[in-house]
């Protein structure tokens, strides 16, 4: 892959002693999605945010993916509808900006995962809009399934033998279990999401139970994380994490996997929740405390920046 040049994506630079990390981003990922959900633009936003965090960040350029990447997880005859604009999105409309943003954000998914089996630890598609997203159907805010692509044309090209798909989003991911039960993947691709939690009361329950959630992922080549800020407390399509909870919540699955020995890509999944001005500072800053907790979790110093730098890094 091509690191972006400055023109395209800010450059950060690299303190002495620390590996770059790898984000796979293109403002080409950014559309305007006529919605409620910010999922089209929130790529930009999210990495303006990162940028502020003075972290070694290493822009690069994602692949955009080929009709022909989508038709392994999708049906062909849906992939072409789409792209053409004669079937509605994921946003219930046909806009052809979103329909060109299509092949980078699932392609970010795809670049991130090949990166992170490279590099053994992990990259970063500032993306979402995946999970709803089935075999033949678009639905929630959700196009296609840049999940089930990644994992599918991994598979397919004998890069890993088994993925995985941990969902921290709020909801369910239906699309990803519609496709892997119509192409009979489960053997291949472990797909958990924790809706047996939830709700306040569970929230601490939840947080202790994921050293063993993970362990139903020993033996994934890959873990593809849907790092989402829509559990939020105060996310009107949420409510049951509070921002420390959330960053608990990742610190837990990124030290996790490391000691797994799994690499991980990773996304922004939903979050909807605005500022007075209109904004999404809510959902930034939870996706700003999921990069710092990636950090930590690899052997960084604890970030001053970050709102928890008193928590002593493992």
């Amino acid at each position: 892959m091509n690191e972006t040049s400055p023109s395209t994506a800010p450059s950060i630079s690299q303190p002495a002693g620390e590996l770059p990390i790898p984000v796979f981003y293109s403002p080409a990922m950014v559309a305007d999605s006529q919605s409620f959900s910010p999922s089209a633009g929130k790529p930009a936003l999210a990495v303006q945010s990162w940028q502020l965090l003075g972290l070694p960040l290493q822009f690069r350029t994602p692949q955009p993916l080929s009709a022909e990447q989508f038709g392994v997880a999708h049906d062909p005859e849906f992939v072409a509808d789409i792209l053409s604009c004669r079937r509605r999105n994921g946003f219930g409309n046909r806009s052809r900006a979103v329909a060109a943003s299509l092949p980078l954000t699932s392609g970010a998914m795809l670049s991130a995962a090949r990166e992170a089996l490279k590099n053994k630890i992990g990259a970063i598609a500032p993306c979402s809009g995946f999970h709803h997203a089935g075999y033949d159907f678009a639905g929630g805010y959700c196009t296609f399934n840049g999940l089930m692509v990644t994992a599918a044309v991994l598979l397919a090209e004998g890069k890993a033998r088994k993925v995985g798909i941990l969902d921290f989003d709020q909801h369910w991911g239906n699309g990803t279990q519609d496709i892997i039960d119509r192409l009979h993947l489960e053997n291949e691709v472990v797909h958990y999401s924790p809706s047996e939690y939830s709700r306040p009361a569970k929230a601490e329950a939840f947080l202790a139970a994921i050293p063993k959630i993970l362990e139903r992922f020993a033996g994934c080549d890959l873990v593809l994380y849907q790092a989402g800020a829509d559990p939020h407390i105060d996310d009107p399509l949420g409510g049951w994490l509070t921002t420390e909870q959330l960053y608990r919540r990742d610190r837990a699955v990124f030290e996790g996997l490391k000691h797994l020995g799994t690499p991980v890509a990773w996304n922004l999944a939903g979050g909807y929740q605005h500022d007075d001005e209109g904004g999404i500072r809510p959902v930034l800053d939870i996706h700003d405390n999921t990069m710092v907790a990636f950090v930590e979790a690899h052997g960084h110093a604890v970030i001053p920046a970050s709102p928890f730098a008193n928590r002593e890094a493992a």
